[in-house]
């Protein structure tokens, strides 16, 4: 063989195990989270036609701990050929490395982004026992109580662990805060009245609050929730980081060849497409962001430098 032919072959010879899983095997779709969070929710709702546009099957694993870490380290850990894909809040690669003296793995280097799927805005949401019924009560209560008033989030480092000790900063108080292996277990925490409040993306809270098993406070984002149109936004309310939310994306290993990449990203694009699954990522409070591998790369490099920035200010470590 030609070295020219070599160079046109190579690309093609990227592909043999991930056209193995299109002709029936199964393909894994890691969801770094316990079930029923956001990413579970998203992955359960993609998987069988991503099955289908690929040809072949996906089955979700939950992979919960560390924050969305044990996960994300099995993908980056795992063979280069994208039968094993990684879907989360990316949150968690742009928080990480600035709050872990040491990493299982290097973000940029062992993952490779694919496609973003959504956004969803957080939901701040307090138990129906708390004394409050606004954010200007609940900033005022946080402060007269510093704490003693407790925090669920969806992992020690995680995004809203951090907003969470931005808002208590911001209202001059401080909380408690309490780690669960994902969003899902959280909520049911403030739902149960075992914690006070949590913040988690509306695709998994806005059920409890609508359905009276919490109070909503407020939402992040510039545009108010059509489904709880009451609760103003963290911009109006002038508090920090009100672009925060659940970005989910979907990724696979570093090294995986852009000819398989870029298979992957044509058929969650495809998925993305489909009115039912629009619909239905619409009526849980989230937007379609399908805009390729390399919008996806710009800006987890962005928002990796403004959290870093933020963990800096605000002297966040894994142990606050």
């Amino acid at each position: 063989m030609t070295p020219r032919r070599r160079l046109f072959a190579a690309p093609l010879l990227a592909l043999p195990a991930l056209a193995r899983a299109q002709s029936g095997g199964a393909m894994r779709l890691i969801v770094p989270n316990a079930p029923g969070g956001t990413s579970d929710i998203l992955a359960r709702l993609i998987a069988e036609p991503l099955g289908r546009a690929l040809g072949g099957t996906v089955i979700v694993e939950n992979r919960a701990g560390a924050g969305g870490n044990i996960g994300a380290d099995l993908v980056a850990k795992s063979p280069p050929d994208g039968t094993t894909m990684l879907l989360l809040d990316v949150s968690v690669l742009e928080t990480f490395p600035s709050l872990l003296a040491r990493m299982p793995y290097d973000v940029e280097r062992d993952l490779a982004p694919v496609q973003m799927l959504i956004y969803a805005p957080y939901i701040l949401a307090v138990a129906n026992r708390l004394p409050v019924q606004d954010a200007a009560a609940l900033a005022a209560h946080v402060k007269a109580h510093a704490g003693q008033v407790s925090a669920a989030n969806s992992g020690a480092g995680t995004l809203t662990h951090i907003v969470a000790l931005s808002l208590a900063s911001h209202w001059g108080g401080e909380m408690i805060h309490v780690p669960y292996r994902g969003g899902a277990p959280a909520l049911l925490a403030v739902a149960s009245g075992e914690s006070d409040l949590t913040m988690a993306g509306a695709t998994q809270s806005q059920p409890y609050v609508t359905g009276g098993q919490m109070r909503g406070i407020a939402v992040s984002g510039r545009q108010r929730l059509a489904a709880v149109p009451s609760l103003p936004t963290f911009a109006e309310l002038g508090w920090p980081l009100p672009d925060s939310g659940t970005w989910q994306g979907l990724l696979v290993q570093g090294q995986t060849p852009p000819a398989v990449v870029a298979r992957l990203e044509s058929a969650v694009a495809e998925v993305l497409a489909i009115p039912t699954v629009r619909s239905r990522i619409a009526e849980l409070g989230g937007v379609v962001q399908a805009d390729g591998a390399a919008a996806f790369r710009a800006r987890l490099q962005a928002d990796t430098a403004a959290l870093s920035a933020v963990i800096r200010a605000n002297n966040i470590r894994m142990d606050n």
